[in-house]
C-alpha cells in the first residue's frame, strides 16, 4: 500500500524518472574512494582457465584460475574458483560457479530446500549436454535430441556480438559492451550468453514490462531486468517487490515449423541487473547477468516444452501450496474503511446487491496506532472485530487482515506493546553492525524488523500473530504487506530521532494536500464530474481514444574485507537510485553476521514461510491462506501474490495479464491484480471490464486507495450487473479451477496459460497478452479499451480445433491465424470452450463458495471433430492440509457415450445433474443412463446440442451417458 505515496513523492526523491540522466557504469551516485580506484572496466579482464577437472557420480568438478593479470574492474578479482557441473535429472543440469573459499554469499538450504539428487550418473541420459573450452575458459549447453540446432546458453566470445559497441539503449551507457569475459570479483560478477536474434524471452521479474509478457529484447535495444525487490507503485519497466531471476525462451524452427523451449535460472539472492540486449546490425542478442555479491549458480531445463519448462523450475525450488476452495471466491477490500460500521456495511450492501462476496478484508485502518497484531479501541473494538467475523463464519464469509513488514518501537515504559518487548527479550531483530536495533520509520513510525534467520523469530511470529486472533481478529488468512522490506528513511534512522513522533514525513491519500485527481485515460472530471459515470446527463464520458504506448555456506559480504556495504562500485539500476531508499540500509546486520546487502531479496520469502508455519500451528490441519507483495524463488511454496500498487487506468488492465502470466512461470500461480485499479479514481466502464476480467485470473480481488472514489461493484449498477454474471461463470468453472491448482501442486503445472503454452508451433502466438487460457479448455478475450463494443481475437489451432461460445455453445468461424472480431458490448467478456474437452461444473453458482460447492453438478462435453473429448476433476474436502482423502474423475468421450470414471477414497456427497455435449451431429433416438433409457433429454440441431437433465448420478461409482 505504502507505493501509492511514492508515486507522490517519486519526481522529487525515490524515482528515476526519463528526464533525469542516464544510468552509467562508471556513476549512477557518488561511490566514493573505493570505486575511484577501479577502472569500473571490463575490456581488460582475463577470464579463467579450467584445469584439475575430477568426474563425479553426477557430473564433474574443476578448478578455475584467473587466466592472466587481474582488471579487478569493480573490486579485487578473485584468483580461484571451483565449477561443479551436474547432471541432477534428465532434464536439469545445474552449472555452479563459486569462489573456492566460500566467502561468496549463497542462498542456504534452510531457506530454499534443494530436491534430492540421484547418485545414478545422468550424464548419457540426460537431454542436455554440457560443453566446454578449458582456455579462457567458455562453456555451452546443448540439446542431445538436436545435436545439430544452436546452444541453447552459449558464453563462447566467438558466439557473442562483436565487442566494444556504443551504448545498445541509447539513453543508457551502461549498456556499452567493452567484453564479455567471465568476471568474478566480490561485488560484480559477470556472464553473458548468446540468444538467438530477438529471442523469445519470457519471465525475469518482477515487472511491468511495456512489451507485456514476451521480454522486449530487441526495440530500441532491448530491456534491463533488475534484480531488486523494491517498494513502489507499479512502475513500468523498473524493478518493483520480487526478484525472480529465471526465464523461459521459446524457439521456433522454420525449416520444420516446430518449437522447443528451455529454461534458466540463476539461484542467488544478490541484487542486479539481467540485460536483454541486441547491440545494432547484430545478428544475435544476449543475456548478460551483472551481479552484486553472490555466486553463479545456475539450472538448465530442458523442456522442451513451455508447460515442461514451468513443472521442472518447480520441481527443483518446490511446487505451490494448496489453495483452500474458498480463496476462489470473490475478495472486497480498501484502504479507507473508516471503522467497522462501513465495513460491515460493504458486507450488506454486497448482499442487497446479490453480488457474492466470499472474503472481506481490511487493510491498516484495522489497526491501533498503525501497530501490527492490534484494533483501533474506539473504531475498531476488539469485541465487535469478533463478533463481525463470526457474523461473517455462521454466512460461509470469510475475513483477512493485513499484517505490515515493520514492528513499532516502544518508545516509553508506560507505551505497552507486546510484539516488540518480546521481541527484544528474544533478539529477534535485524540490527547494526554494532548490534544496536536497526531502526526504520513505517506508518506507525519508528519500527524495527524481524529477522528470520534468528532461531527465536519463528515462536515469536507464531505468538504475535496468536495472540492477535485470540484477542478477537479471528482471521481466515493473512495479507503480507510492506515486506521487501520498506522504511520510509534512508538509512538506520533511529539516532538523534525523536521517537515518539509518529508520523510519517508525507501527507496520505485523499487528505487536505493531497487530493486523489488521476482517472482513467480517456475520463476528465472537469467535464463529466467526480462520479466515474459512463455518462452524464445522456453524454458519454470516455472522450478520447486508448493510448497504446500505455555445504558450508559463506556469510557474504557480511564476513569479507574490501567490499563496500552501502554503495557498491557497480550502480544497479535500481529505480529508487541508492539501494537503501525506500528499504533497509544494506549494512543491516541479521544472525551470524549476514548483512542486508546480500539477504534483501529473501525477507519477504522468509516472512511468507514463516506464516505459512505460524498458521499451520496456530489453526492445525487447515490450509494457510496468505498474499503477499515481495517474493522470491520458492514464494509459492508458502503465499499467494497480488500484483501490487497498479493504477485506474486502461493500461493496468492490459497490464495485468502480463503479470498473472508471469507469475505462473514463477511458481505462484494464484495471483491477481486489484480490480478496477488502487491509485487513482476508477470509472464505471473500466471497473465493468475489470470486474469481469479479473473473474477469469486465479486471486479476485477489488481494492483501492485511501480517498479516491469508491468502487465496490455495487456502485454501478452495469458493474454491479456485470460482476453478477462474470461471478457466476467463475463460480460453476469452479470444480475446473480447483483440479487445475490441484495439478499445480503436485505437478507444477500453471493453471493459466499464455496461448503459445497450449500451441507452441503458432509463431502468431508468440507475442499474445491480450488474450490467455484457463487451462487447456477455456479462452478468455477480454475488452481492454474504453468505449468500443466488439473485440478481435486469435483462436489458435490453425484452424484444426473448434472453439464454441461459453455462452451460446456457437461454433467460431475462425481461420489459422487471422483474428476474428467478437461482439462486446459492456458487460459481456468473451469466453470460448476448447473442442475435446470434458470440463465437471457447479450446475448451481450459489452466494458463497461454500453454497455453491453444495449443490449439484453438471458435465460440458465439447466434442472434437471425430467425436472424441477428455476431461479430469480433482474432489476432497477443500480446506485440508496436508490434502485429506480425495477422488480423481476422469472423462472420457468417444462416439456416442461419455464414460465417467473415478478412483479415491473420498466420498462425493453432491450429485450429478445434467450432462451437456456439443458436437453431436444428429439428434438420436434414444439415450440411456447406466444401461437404462431416460427421458428428459433435449437436442438442439443448431448448436448440435445434447442435452441430458434430471439424471441424478452418484459419481462414487461408474456413471456411462450413451446416446444413439
Amino acid at each position: 500500500m505504502l507505493a501509492c505515496i511514492l508515486v507522490l513523492l517519486a519526481p522529487l526523491v525515490f524515482a528515476r524518472s526519463a528526464t533525469q540522466a542516464p544510468l552509467s557504469l562508471d556513476r549512477l551516485h557518488d561511490v566514493g574512494n573505493f570505486a575511484s580506484n577501479h577502472p569500473l572496466d571490463v575490456s581488460t579482464c582475463p577470464g579463467y582457465t579450467l584445469h584439475s577437472l575430477v568426474e563425479t557420480k553426477i557430473g564433474f568438478s574443476a578448478q578455475l584460475n584467473l587466466a592472466g593479470n587481474a582488471c579487478n574492474a569493480f573490486g579485487d578479482d578473485i584468483s580461484e574458483l571451483t565449477i561443479q557441473v551436474s547432471y541432477e535429472t534428465t532434464t536439469r543440469l545445474r552449472v555452479n560457479i563459486f569462489d573456492r573459499e566460500r566467502q561468496q554469499y549463497t542462498i542456504p538450504d534452510s531457506v530454499i530446500a534443494r530436491p534430492p539428487i540421484s547418485n545414478t550418473s545422468l550424464a548419457t541420459k540426460s537431454d542436455l549436454v554440457f560443453n566446454y573450452e578449458p582456455s579462457p575458459f567458455a562453456f555451452w549447453i546443448t540439446r542431445r535430441s538436436q545435436p545439430r540446432a544452436p546452444p541453447l546458453f552459449d558464453t563462447r566470445i566467438s558466439s557473442l556480438p562483436t565487442a566494444p559497441t556504443g551504448p545498445v539503449i541509447a539513453t543508457d551507457n551502461s549498456t556499452i559492451l567493452n567484453g564479455f569475459p567471465l568476471v568474478f570479483e566480490k561485488q560484480y560478477l559477470q556472464l553473458t550468453s548468446a540468444l538467438p536474434l530477438d529471442a523469445n524471452i519470457y519471465g525475469l521479474g518482477e515487472v511491468v514490462a511495456s512489451s507485456g509478457f514476451r521480454r522486449n529484447i530487441g526495440v530500441n535495444g532491448g530491456s534491463i531486468q533488475t534484480m531488486w525487490a523494491r517498494d513502489v507503485a507499479d512502475p513500468v519497466d523498473e524493478n518493483i517487490y520480487g526478484a525472480h531471476p529465471i526465464y523461459l525462451e521459446h524457439r521456433y524452427d522454420e525449416a520444420t515449423k516446430e518449437s522447443h523451449s528451455h529454461g534458466v535460472f540463476l539461484m542467488s539472492a544478490a541484487g542486479g541487473d539481467v540485460l536483454l540486449l541486441t547491440p545494432q546490425r547484430s545478428e544475435t542478442s544476449l543475456v548478460q547477468y551483472r551481479m552484486i555479491g553472490g555466486v553463479l549458480d545456475f539450472y538448465f531445463f530442458s523442456g522442451p516444452s513451455p508447460m515442461s519448462v514451468i513443472e521442472q523450475y518447480g520441481a527443483l525450488i518446490g511446487f505451490p501450496t494448496w489453495q483452500p476452495a474458498w480463496g476462489f471466491g470473490f475478495h472486497l477490500c480498501r484502504w479507507g474503511y473508516f471503522d467497522l460500521k462501513e465495513t460491515r456495511e460493504q458486507v450488506l450492501k454486497m448482499k442487497d446487491a446479490n453480488i457474492p462476496l466470499e472474503v472481506m478484508w481490511n487493510d491498516i485502518d484495522l489497526y491501533h496506532a498503525v501497530r501490527d497484531f492490534t484494533t483501533d479501541p474506539i473504531t475498531y473494538p476488539a469485541e465487535e472485530v469478533r463478533a463481525f467475523i463470526k457474523e461473517l463464519a455462521s454466512n460461509d464469509q470469510k475475513y483477512i487482515p493485513i499484517v505490515d513488514a515493520a514492528i513499532p518501537k516502544q518508545i516509553n515504559s508506560s507505551d505497552i506493546y507486546h510484539p516488540y518487548t518480546k521481541g527484544v527479550e528474544q533478539n529477534v531483530f535485524i540490527t547494526n553492525k554494532d548490534g544496536s536495533e536497526y531502526i526504520g520509520q513505517v506508518w506507525p513510525g519508528y519500527t524495527v524488523f524481524p529477522d528470520w534467520f534468528q532461531s527465536k523469530t519463528q515462536q515469536w511470529w507464531t505468538d504475535a500473530l496468536r495472540n492477535w486472533t485470540e484477542s478477537g481478529v479471528e482471521y481466515s488468512g493473512i495479507w503480507l504487506d510492506m515486506n521487501e522490506a520498506s522504511s520510509f528513511c534512508d538509512g538506520s534512522c533511529g539516532t538523534n530521532a525523536d521517537l515518539s513522533n509518529t508520523s510519517v514525513p508525507f501527507i496520505l491519500p485523499g487528505e487536505p494536500g493531497n487530493p486523489i485527481t488521476d482517472y482513467p485515460e480517456c475520463y476528465d472530471p472537469v467535464v463529466s464530474g467526480p462520479s466515474g459515470n459512463i455518462t452524464v446527463n445522456g453524454t458519454l464520458t470516455c472522450r478520447t481514444e486508448t493510448s497504446s504506448s500505455l555445504t558450508k555456506r559463506g556469510l557474504g559480504a557480511g564476513q569479507q574485507t574490501g567490499v563496500d556495504l552501502n554503495t557498491p562500485p557497480y550502480a544497479i539500476h535500481n529505480g529508487n537510485g541508492r539501494l537503501s531508499i525506500h528499504a533497509l540500509a544494506t549494512n543491516a546486520t541479521h544472525a551470524s553476521g549476514q548483512v542486508e546487502l546480500d539477504v534483501h531479496n529473501l525477507w519477504g520469502l522468509m516472512e511468507e514461510k514463516a506464516t505459512h508455519i505460524a498458521l499451520q500451528e496456530i489453526s492445525p490441519g487447515k490450509r494457510p491462506f496468505i498474499i503477499s507483495r515481495s517474493t522470491f524463488p520458492s514464494s509459492g511454496k508458502w503465499t499467494g501474490h497480488w500484483l501490487g500498487d497498479n493504477f485506474s487506468l486502461w493500461s493496468y488492465l492490459r497490464h495485468s495479464i502480463a503479470g498473472v502470466l508471469q507469475f505462473q512461470i514463477f511458481q505462484i500461480p494464484f495471483v491477481g491484480a486489484d480490480t478496477c485499479g488502487f491509485n487513482g479514481n476508477t470509472d464505471e466502464e473500466l471497473c465493468n471490464r475489470w470486474m469481469q476480467l479479473a473473474a477469469f485470473t486465479p486471486f479476485y480481488r477489488n481494492h483501492n486507495v485511501k480517498g479516491a472514489i469508491p468502487q465496490e461493484p455495487y456502485r454501478w449498477d452495469s458493474v454491479a450487473s456485470a460482476s453478477r454474471i462474470a461471478i457466476a461463470i467463475r463460480y460453476s468453472l469452479l470444480p475446473y479451477w480447483y483440479t487445475l491448482f490441484a495439478y499445480s501442486s503436485t505437478n507444477g503445472t500453471p493453471p493459466v496459460r499464455a496461448l503459445f503454452f497450449e500451441f507452441p508451433d503458432e509463431p502468431e502466438l508468440f507475442d499474445v497478452t491480450t488474450q490467455f487460457l484457463i487451462g487447456r479448455d477455456i479462452l478468455v478475450t477480454p475488452v481492454l479499451a474504453p468505449n468500443v463494443t466488439t473485440v478481435a481475437g486469435i483462436f489458435p489451432g490453425g484452424g484444426g480445433v473448434i472453439w464454441r461460445d461459453w455462452y451460446t455453445h456457437d461454433v467460431v468461424n475462425a481461420k489459422a491465424g487471422a483474428p476474428v472480431t467478437l461482439p462486446a458490448p459492456l458487460g459481456h467478456i468473451n469466453v470460448h470452450i476448447r473442442d475435446g474437452s470434458a470440463i465437471l461444473l457447479h450446475a448451481q453458482p450459489g452466494y458463497t463458495v461454500e453454497e455453491t460447492r453444495q449443490g449439484p453438478f453438471s458435465l460440458l462435453v465439447s466434442q472434437s471433430a471425430d467425436g472424441h473429448g477428455l476431461g479430469s476433476a480433482y474432489i476432497d474436502d477443500g480446506v485440508s492440509y496436508p490434502p485429506g482423502p480425495s477422488r480423481t474423475l476422469t472423462f472420457s468421450v468417444t462416439q456416442h457415450q461419455v464414460l465417467i470414471k473415478g478412483h479415491g477414497s473420498f466420498h462425493i456427497q453432491q450429485r450429478l445433474t445434467e450432462i451437456i455435449i456439443l458436437g453431436v451431429s444428429s439428434k438420436p433416438g434414444f439415450v440411456s443412463l447406466n444401461g437404462k433409457r431416460i427421458g428428459g433429454w433435449m437436442y438442439l440441431p443448431a448448436q448440435e446440442k445434447l442435452v441430458a437433465r434430471n439424471l441424478n448420478a452418484d459419481l462414487n461409482g461408474l456413471v456411462t451417458l450413451q446416446w444413439k
